[in-house]
């Protein structure tokens, strides 16, 4: 008998590849056994596992001329559109859509070319971006008594959509924002504010800003807070939670959506030529401002809003009236909304 011996090192490279096997095989058990956790879109990050959203609110998209529009949805009864401004998203509505969600079906939408809206809209004017939320709103969604509610630009959004559809709008809320136009001309509205002559300059802001999107706005919301640099004040003392802010920044780093915040600001003659051009709105109006800023700010829309049945400054708040005196705010628009 022929007894053929194993070649030196040939038991040693066995035994190594079948531990590799055996290794390898115990590792696609442990990772087959394993439950994935599936990807959360961007979107949903600020909002994932809050058991306040899940239960009564949905992110939703709809196509409106080219640009995909993002909103968020829920509750139940009469429809309350919400629109943001600057620096902002449909998220800065979050801390009273709950409570706003039990009588009524809330509508928080991100404006085209902004947040987690995609596509450039043709305008930035508050004229055109209200013919894109009526759009969504009247002809995608079907809904012809909406309750229109605007903070900031997304106010003078607000106010254009009553204006040019005033049989689509049963309410308006027009919060914290001197109207552009006859009151007010553009020269001197970007007067009243560094930010404002600021962010009017073509292409100088997002060569400023550059990639430091979150601390420009952390150093920006301070500013017009209540006792802020903006109101003539010392606090540095910011209403949002770092959370918050990295919500709002998560869409601004986007180079796209951060010139598109700054449109905003360069649409302000268009603004003030479609405002003077527009007839008085008789719609119902709630008109809500910083506090100590009723006066001023009334006299620059009253021109327009011809029917404001109730206005008052939100105590111990500036600019961020939501943020900054929630609890106030919300009892004013359920008094109004019903």
């Amino acid at each position: 008998m022929t007894i053929t011996m194993p070649k030196p090192g040939f038991g040693r490279f066995a035994h190594a590849a079948v531990s590799i096997v055996l290794a390898l095989l115990i590792a696609t058990g442990a990772t087959a056994c394993t439950p994935t956790t599936p990807d959360i879109a961007p979107y949903a990050t600020a909002t994932a596992g809050n058991p306040a959203f899940e239960n009564t609110f949905r992110h939703e998209f709809a196509e409106v001329d080219g640009v995909r529009m993002h909103y968020v949805a829920g509750g139940s009864g009469s429809p309350v559109v919400l629109i943001h401004g600057w620096p902002q998203t449909w998220f800065g509505w979050w801390p009273i859509m709950p409570a706003l969600a039990e009588q009524h079906t809330v509508y928080a939408i991100d404006l085209p070319g902004l947040g987690d809206s995609s596509g450039s809209p043709t305008g930035y004017d508050k004229a055109t971006l209200a013919r894109y939320v009526h759009t969504l709103i009247a002809d995608r969604l079907g809904i012809r008594d909406a309750r229109i509610v605007g903070h900031d630009f997304g106010a003078a959004v607000a106010f254009e959509y009553a204006a040019q559809f005033p049989a689509d709008t049963a309410l308006l809320g027009y919060l914290d924002l001197p109207l552009p136009g006859p009151a007010i001309d553009a020269a001197t509205y970007r007067s009243l504010s560094w930010h404002i002559a600021f962010h009017s300059q073509r292409r100088v802001p997002e060569a400023v800003v550059g990639e430091h999107v979150r601390e420009y706005l952390a150093l920006f919301y301070p500013q017009v807070s209540y006792g802020g640099s903006a109101f003539g004040g010392t606090s540095d003392r910011s209403p949002f939670t770092d959370a918050e802010v990295d919500e709002f920044a998560r869409t601004y780093s986007r180079p796209e959506v951060l010139t598109g915040g700054f449109e905003l600001y360069r649409a302000l003659d268009n603004d003030v030529r479609d405002t003077v051009a527009a007839a008085p709105t008789q719609v119902p109006t709630l008109l809500m401002t910083a506090q100590g800023q009723l006066d001023a700010v009334r006299a620059t829309v009253s021109p327009r809003i011809a029917n404001i049945v109730r206005a008052v400054d939100v105590p111990h708040a500036g600019h961020w009236l939501v943020e900054e005196n929630p609890r106030f705010v919300t009892a004013e628009l359920q008094r109004f909304l019903a």
